[in-house]
């Protein structure tokens, strides 16, 4: 049985991810600190994918602008917008796990965010 196409696998996975997203944008009571993990889940997934598709071999990371030098060193184009993208990378970890409170949670617009993942899911897919 061969295996799965890994491009493939990572554009289902973030499709979880943007299901939650689309039903936390309208919550005002939804987590931003939880909104933020599965947009930058999300947003990681995506770009993996296009890695993927391209043939680029990438680490284990939840660095988004590491992932997003990897596809420009490579000659892949990524969409306008992708820099706003790459501020969601705390919510990965330090956001998800730390107990002191940081401001920037507020700052999360978050159907500006789910404007943009969708805009990249689009890219991709299309690529």
């Amino acid at each position: 049985m061969p295996l799965p196409d890994l491009g493939e696998v990572l554009l289902q996975k973030a499709e979880q991810d943007i299901y939650v997203l689309d039903k936390m944008a309208g919550d005002e009571n939804a987590p931003v600190e939880v909104f933020g993990f599965h947009a930058q889940q999300a947003t990681e997934k995506l770009i993996k994918a296009l890695l993927a598709r391209n043939g680029v071999v990438f680490s284990r990371t939840h660095r988004l602008g590491e992932l997003v030098d990897l596809a420009t060193d490579n000659g892949i184009k990524l969409p306008a917008g992708i820099e706003f993208l790459v501020d969601l990378t705390p919510y990965a970890v330090e956001y998800r796990y730390d107990v002191t409170f940081d401001e920037s949670y507020d700052e999360l617009d978050k159907d500006d965010v789910l404007a943009q993942i969708l805009a990249l899911r689009s890219w991709v897919a299309g690529v």
